[in-house]
C-alpha cells in the first residue's frame, strides 16, 4: 500500500466523510511533507518517512490524548521543524499529547510539562523552564576578545572571574574566546550582566553572552554514574 492509500483507509476508520476525505488526507500528506512520496509504495520508504507517516496516522481523527514514541527518529531537519509545528497545533487545539524522546531538544519545543526518568525511575517534573531553574545551576558564559589582547590581558581577565564568581570554571578556550561556567547560586542575572559590563569597559573585552543551561545538561545531571549505579 501507499501513504495516501494507508490514510484514506485510516480516515474512513474515524468516521471522516466520504466527500472530505482526499482534502483532509492531503492536508496531512502537506503538513508532514509526505507529498512527494505519497503515491509510493511504503516499503520503499527511508526510515525518516516511516516515522512521519506513523505520525501522520497517530494524529487523525480527534483523540482527546495522543501518545507519540521517539516522533522524530530519523528525520532530518526541516521534516523535524514540521512534525514539531504539527504537534504544537494539535496540542493548543486541546488535545493532550504525550511524546517519549531523548532528544532534549524536542522536549524543550514542544513539552508544557517534563518527566525526566532515570533507569525507570521519575526523577523531576515540572515545565522546561522550571526544571532549568531549579537544577541547572550554573550559566554559560561566552567572553570575546579583541584582536589585540595580549596574554597577560587574558590572565587578568581569568583572575577576574576567579574573583568575582567563585567557583567558575573555564571550560574552553580558542583564540581569544573563552567559555566558562559560572555559578547561578547568589549571581541573579542582574549581578552578572553589571559585573561584565564593567569588564568590558576595562579588561579589552569585546564582546559577551551568558546563556542558561539547556535541558541536555539538565538531563545529564541525573544520568551521572552516581545516580545510575544501584537502585
Amino acid at each position: 500500500m501507499t501513504a495516501r492509500e494507508i490514510l484514506v483507509m485510516y480516515a474512513r476508520l474515524w468516521g471522516v466523510p466520504e466527500t472530505q476525505i482526499t482534502q483532509y488526507v492531503n492536508q496531512l500528506l502537506q503538513s508532514l511533507n509526505l507529498e512527494p512520496y505519497a503515491d509510493k509504495f511504503i516499503y520503499t520508504y527511508s526510515g525518516g518517512n516511516k516515522r512521519r507517516l506513523s505520525n501522520a496516522i497517530a494524529l487523525m481523527g480527534k483523540p482527546s490524548v495522543i501518545f507519540l514514541d521517539e516522533p522524530s527518529t530519523g528525520m532530518d531537519p526541516g521534516a523535524r521543524r514540521l512534525l514539531w509545528n504539527t504537534v504544537t497545533r494539535a496540542r493548543e487545539s486541546g488535545k493532550v499529547i504525550i511524546i517519549t524522546s531523548h532528544s532534549m531538544e524536542e522536549c524543550d519545543a514542544l513539552c508544557t510539562r517534563l518527566a525526566i526518568m532515570v533507569k525507570g525511575k521519575f526523577i523531576c517534573l515540572g515545565s522546561p523552564q522550571h526544571l532549568k531553574n531549579k537544577f541547572g545551576n550554573v550559566y554559560i558564559l561566552k567572553a570575546k576578545f579583541k584582536m589585540d589582547t595580549d596574554e597577560k590581558e587574558l590572565e587578568n581577565f581569568k583572575k577576574y572571574i576567579a574573583t568575582v564568581f567563585p567557583g567558575s570554571e573555564l571550560k574552553h578556550e580558542n583564540q581569544g574566546i573563552l567559555n566558562y561556567y559560572i555559578p547561578s547560586k547568589d549571581n541573579g542575572w542582574g549581578k552578572v550582566f553589571g559585573i561584565l559590563e564593567e569588564a568590558k569597559e576595562q579588561l579589552n573585552l569585546e564582546d559577551y553572552s551568558i546563556s542558561q543551561i539547556t535541558l541536555e545538561q539538565v538531563f545529564l545531571t541525573f544520568a551521572t554514574p552516581e545516580n545510575t549505579e544501584g537502585d
